[in-house]
């Protein structure tokens, strides 16, 4: 391994506003709400999310993400661009409010910390949303690995610019690495999972279909199963932006390390979010998601691959009227998640 020739923790604290706003459509919802296989009627119906209170349709819980790599492009291409490859492990979503159709959220990034773990740096980035009225609807910390050297095939470069689209930038430090193939992945703790200063606002309301005396500690949500195709892959990625060939190039998913195709961490956590929301009810009732990834999701040319979702209440607030969930995630009997928890807002 070739360590960094650069002191990355010299940036912790750069920070910038994102020149122009992202306005949250419509459509945009429900192409996103399809790509992560999300179906509750406030993400399709004005009616469905009016009678949950909400002015427009509703987002889902990692449609933010959308305009996260947006925003965040500018410091991964310019600040922090020492690096050949950034390995995803850990993501933390706040919802302090919902997004709706027609929000136009303007993100502030920073990087806001940086830790050396077995030789390589772990990089969390925070992007703060707010609206139009001045309101923070949503805080994201990203937790990725900076990787250099030898753990890139020096051939990826040239086999991502021959199947990318025309006019994209895909630079390979955005890749996957074989440090994912071998699970080593798991090893790193995470600087934004652990932290838990978030709290739900005590006027915020829920209109979860479940009502916080009908739970106790322990309590299990019916197992949802998902499949994924290789045309769910590429339509999320069109969808989400996220243009990695690793999730639908044989080649290039080989050349990164990889067995096969891979599912994208952030459909997988949407999947996750959606299994939370569809039980609750009410997808503003869930107001913290924060998932560590540990393995992948392979999707095969000749068959779907599978995730199978699973959870339990995992503690309970009166004060609060809100409850923490642990969300299990498995796909070929390998755990996806190594460590899922939702905090949930209950009527």
């Amino acid at each position: 391994m070739v360590e960094a020739t650069f002191d990355v923790a010299e940036q912790v604290g750069h920070h910038y506003r994102v020149d122009d706003y992202y306005e949250v459509g419509r459509e945009k919802i429900r192409e996103y709400a399809r790509a992560v296989q999300d179906f509750h009627p406030a993400h399709w119906s004005e009616d469905a999310a009016g009678e949950l209170g909400y002015a427009g349709l509703v987002a889902p819980t990692t449609f933010i993400s959308i305009a996260a790599m947006l925003a965040n492009r500018k410091l991964f291409e310019n600040v922090i661009s020492g690096y050949n490859v950034f390995v995803q492990t850990d993501q933390v979503f706040e919802m302090h409010k919902p997004v709706v159709a027609g929000d136009r959220l303007v993100s502030d990034v920073e990087l806001a910390s940086v830790r050396r773990i077995a030789g390589k740096d772990l990089l969390t980035v925070k992007n703060t949303f707010t609206d139009q009225t001045g309101r923070v609807g949503q805080v994201m910390y990203t937790t990725v690995v900076g990787i250099t050297g030898e753990d890139v095939d020096a051939g990826i470069n040239d086999a991502i610019e021959r199947v990318v689209m025309h006019g994209i930038d895909v630079p390979s430090r955005s890749a996957t690495a074989a440090a994912v193939a071998d699970g080593r992945i798991a090893t790193y703790p995470a600087s934004a999972m652990g932290s838990r200063q978030f709290t739900i606002a005590p006027t915020r309301i829920s209109r979860s279909g479940i009502r916080f005396e009908d739970v106790t500690v322990g309590d299990e949500l019916p197992t949802r199963i998902t499949q994924l195709t290789r045309g769910d892959l590429v339509n999320y990625a069109g969808v989400a932006g996220d243009v990695n060939p690793i999730h639908w190039h044989d080649d290039i998913a080989a050349l990164a390390g990889l067995p096969d195709v891979i599912a994208h961490g952030m459909l997988t956590m949407g999947l996750g979010a959606g299994f939370v929301t569809e039980w609750l009810g009410d997808p503003g009732a869930l107001v913290r998601y924060a998932v560590r990834l540990s393995n992948y999701t392979i999707v095969e040319a000749s068959c779907a691959g599978s995730v199978e979702f699973t959870g339990r209440i995992k503690s309970i607030d009166p004060e609060t009227r809100a409850a923490v969930i642990v969300i299990v995630a498995k796909s070929a009997g390998r755990k996806i998640f190594g460590l899922a928890t939702a905090d949930i807002r209950l009527a």
